[in-house]
């Protein structure tokens, strides 16, 4: 999955078949309209016939499919070509029993996309909104980061790449739907650190952030309070759990640490309106009922003296504590939760915790080394709005599961609610689900997601989205 920021930016230079409104719902892309045969397993797409590439040559069908045929291909080992395996013969291709051309993709015509998936799933259109989904124009252009190479469909182009430094844009002349968009130049500034950020902010160098840092959170809804927007959206932070240490095979011990964080003093510390997570699909997901660990509704007094229960009889104590090594990408947030949780498991269980902060792109690496962690903080962001994009993620085989989490039951509960086509079975089937994952304790879901922004007083758009997209083509600026 792209981190938001590449999502981002991806979303201004693409346009996939669909596209989504500003509060998230499915609308026309390069497609103006599609069909659906009754057995709800065949998708046939009608490009628009001014779908044009910043070169100004038509998007074709067949540029879908050589993306597609892309994403699926082993030998690129795209970590988010899970995405299209809803598309027939996807799954054998990924496995590298069927070669790419077997995808169940055609084109009748360069106007004409045909699809065939495995099975019904009523959230295709969204899917194809993702940045997995979005058509290249050629090989070369989908590996060049050069502005003179480069060649995209969506309402911006790229003009200037400034490895770690920027990203700048210019609006696509080209672009079927170039009458909407307002903001004629963007520059994306890689800036991960909140307190930098704001610093650029507030010298006037940047115009809109996605990063708030806490401390400055009590000025700023003192002093500029239409300003900040806070909203939440689809995604949770857990603590993955290594399945791998023999130490943490035990679920009580792992159902003990659960227990033992105290979830509202954490997000109360955080200040931004997150709320505390008991379940790995957040409130909000649409056709779905959150699924907490029944103990949610447990007394401080009573959590805490089942957690203890469960830590002794996992064979620990104040004389026999255990250790635990926490990974974490380094973060201001992200480190005072873990010291946080650290401090509530030393009060409630005298466990010695060794917290290790890694630059982000290290941390990447890391966290698929099991050898280097006990628990790693991580996070997902839902790619589409539906409960199957978080619990896919838990699935034995999935890239995304860097815990060797590994139940049939679960993973079979997945594919039965994949097959069906009722809506409330297949709800109950995934709800289901959720429940054999969360009584094995693999994971310790910690909040659910707020996006935090600052924008200035001349950019308008800015609207909550549950998947914390804002593209530019929703901006304005006053003149």
């Amino acid at each position: 999955m792209p981190d938001n920021f590449s999502t981002t930016v991806l979303i201004d230079l693409y346009e996939g078949l669909t596209a989504e409104s500003p509060t998230g719902e499915v609308i026309p892309g390069v497609a103006e309209s599609w069909t659906i045969d009754p057995s709800g397993t065949e998708y046939t797409f009608h490009l628009r016939t001014d779908a044009r590439w910043s070169n100004g040559k038509p998007v074709r069908a067949q540029d879908f499919i050589s993306a597609w045929r892309r994403e699926v291909d082993p030998k690129f080992g795209s970590p988010t070509a899970d995405v299209l395996r809803l598309v027939a013969n996807a799954a054998d291709i990924l496995a590298g029993q069927k070669p790419p051309a077997a995808l169940g993709v055609s084109a009748a015509s360069d106007s004409t996309l045909v699809v065939k998936l495995d099975r019904p799933a009523s959230f295709f259109p969204q899917i194809l909104a993702r940045p997995a989904m979005f058509p290249i124009y050629s090989e070369a252009s989908a590996t060049t980061h050069q502005p003179a190479g480069w060649v995209s469909n969506g309402p911006y182009t790229l003009t200037a790449w400034q490895p770690v430094t920027q990203i700048e844009l210019a609006a696509n002349p080209y672009y079927w739907d170039r009458a909407h968009v307002h903001v004629a130049n963007v520059t994306y500034h890689f800036i991960p650190n909140d307190t930098s950020q704001y610093a650029g902010y507030r010298a006037g160098q940047i115009d809109l952030t996605d990063l708030v840092p806490a401390n400055a959170l009590a000025t700023l809804r003192q002093e500029r309070p239409s300003e900040l927007v806070i909203s939440p959206y689809l995604g949770t932070a857990y603590y993955g759990v290594n399945l791998a240490q023999k130490a943490l095979l035990d679920v009580s011990l792992r159902q003990s640490l659960a227990m033992a964080i105290d979830r509202k003093r954490l997000v109360d510390s955080l200040g931004f309106g997150q709320v505390g997570a008991y379940s790995f699909v957040p409130p909000g997901t649409v056709n779905y009922s959150p699924q907490y660990w029944d103990w949610k509704g447990l007394s401080d007094q009573e959590r805490l003296a089942t957690a203890k229960r469960l830590y002794s009889k996992a064979g620990y104590s104040s004389t026999k504590p255990l250790k635990l090594r926490v990974l974490f990408n380094a973060n201001e947030v992200i480190q005072r939760t873990a010291i946080q949780i650290a401090a509530m498991w030393k009060e409630a269980l005298g466990i010695e915790v060794e917290l290790t902060a890694e630059e982000f792109r290290v941390f990447l690496q890391s966290r698929h080394d099991t050898s280097r962690w006990d628990l790693a903080r991580l996070a997902w962001t839902a790619d589409f709005n539906d409960a199957s994009t978080f619990l896919d993620v838990l699935r034995a085989h999935s890239p995304n599961n860097d815990m060797s989490y590994a139940n049939p039951v679960f993973d079979a509960g997945l594919d039965n609610a994949a097959a069906m086509t009722d809506a409330s079975q297949r709800r109950e089937a995934l709800q289901s689900a959720e429940r054999v994952m969360l009584d094995d304790y693999s994971i310790i879901p910690l909040y659910y997601f707020v996006s935090k922004r600052l924008v200035k007083p001349y950019v308008h758009g800015v609207v909550p989205n549950p998947l914390n997209h804002l593209p530019s083509k929703l901006l304005t600026l006053d003149p």
